[in-house]
């Protein structure tokens, strides 16, 4: 499915699709505005980098925890009420953050942020999944990509300035109103596809099954590579500041720039040419980018840390979620997305939380180095059990 060439009809654009890019950025933007900076707000109320690593961890642990379970609902309830449900809880954790003046109260509210996380992001991937052609999906879910690459060069960067020019008021405030507009945007998404066998008959989505086991060979491949995925947006503001250097939040935008320049391009090259082609040597320059990171010392050799690890990242990342929704079966797509964004989730979460204990305990030159064999050890798993699965 991955090489054939896209029929002049399959469009990848409509109004439907761009309605879940535009919910889909705004809460990215939102989540990528506190991702650097809830670390150090709970820095301000006493926590160390191992709180400061969980702050990320727990975020994302708590997605994965609801996940599957949404991942069924998206299948027997609908897309559309998944979606509004989740953008509601994400919004109203973000009020409360003004009201949390303990680490174990912005902890809790940060658990119960993840949970509208993994509702809201399973369902427009989902959502996602069911517009784009299938002879398309790579390359349309590289654009689908487009809406988290933008925001995260937006958000990590706004986020900061917000911290250092204003409040942490002003920035729970701000991210509020993006996931207020992603809510109203919500409910203008209104749509559903049947499954159907061929005799026409509508397909009941399984139960009981949380997990699709279809989807696991690319998820596991997945959680390797963000499990070092967490290192990077966790600590290189510590980091940079460990080696004196300034203004790192444009190494974000550096990398959210190498991802949107790079997603849709590579998306079409894998429908194109096939998967086989790009996901080894995707691998390797994340690998790459996490052993130079270990000698950066100036900010120009952080940017180009950035650039290989977008690239890497960005053919890595598309091109194993269209191989989950290529894979499954039709009715079981929001299981599948599900499995995939829990792997997600849990290599962030388990990575920051494992990163920040060896920064801590080690220092960062080590937390980087373990990242690099994270990396490695997701090329291993490449081979092992999804690269028999392609296509040649």
């Amino acid at each position: 499915m991955l090489k054939a060439n896209p029929a002049p009809e399959a469009q990848i654009w409509n109004k439907t699709f761009f309605l879940i890019l535009v919910v889909s950025f705004l809460m990215f933007l939102s989540m990528y505005m506190l991702l650097p900076t809830l670390p150090l707000y709970a820095q301000t109320l006493g926590a160390n980098e191992t709180v400061a690593g969980t702050m990320v961890g727990i975020f994302s642990l708590s997605a994965v925890l609801v996940r599957p379970w949404f991942g069924n609902l998206l299948d027997r309830k609908g897309r559309r009420l998944i979606l509004i449900l989740g953008v509601g809880i994400f919004l109203i954790s973000i009020l409360a953050y003004n009201l949390a003046f303990s680490i174990i109260t912005l902890l809790a509210l940060r658990l119960v942020h993840g949970i509208g996380w993994g509702a809201s992001t399973t369902a427009t991937g989902t959502m996602a999944s069911d517009v784009i052609p299938a002879v398309r999906r790579a390359e349309g879910m590289g654009y689908y990509g487009i809406a988290s690459t933008i925001a995260m060069s937006l958000g990590p960067a706004l986020g900061l300035y917000l911290v250092e020019y204003s409040s942490y008021s002003i920035l729970f405030t701000g991210a509020a109103v993006l996931a207020g507009l992603a809510l109203a945007g919500s409910f203008f998404i209104n749509y559903e596809i049947p499954h159907k066998n061929g005799q026409g008959t509508r397909i009941p989505p399984v139960k009981g099954v949380i997990l699709e086991k279809s989807a696991i060979p690319p998820a596991l491949v997945l959680f390797f590579i963000t499990l070092t995925y967490g290192g990077i947006v966790s600590f290189i503001p510590f980091y940079a500041d460990y080696r004196g250097v300034k203004n790192i939040g444009v190494f974000f935008t550096v990398y959210a720039l190498v991802l949107l320049l790079g997603r849709p391009t590579i998306g079409k090259m894998a429908d194109r040419y096939g998967a086989r082609k790009f996901l080894a040597p995707g691998i390797l320059l994340i690998a790459a980018a996490l052993l130079l990171l270990i000698k950066a010392s100036t900010l120009p050799t952080f940017l180009l840390v950035g650039v290989v690890y977008g690239l890497g990242f960005g053919t890595v990342q598309p091109i194993l979620n269209a191989l989950v929704i290529s894979l499954s079966p039709p009715e079981r797509r929001g299981a599948a997305n599900a499995t995939f964004a829990v792997a997600m989730d849990l290599g962030i979460g388990l990575g920051a939380i494992t990163l920040g204990f060896i920064a801590q305990k080690m220092g960062y030159i080590y937390m980087y180095g373990s990242s690099a064999i994270f990396a490695l050890l997701a090329l291993v798993m490449y081979y092992a059990f999804l690269n028999k699965k392609l296509p040649h």
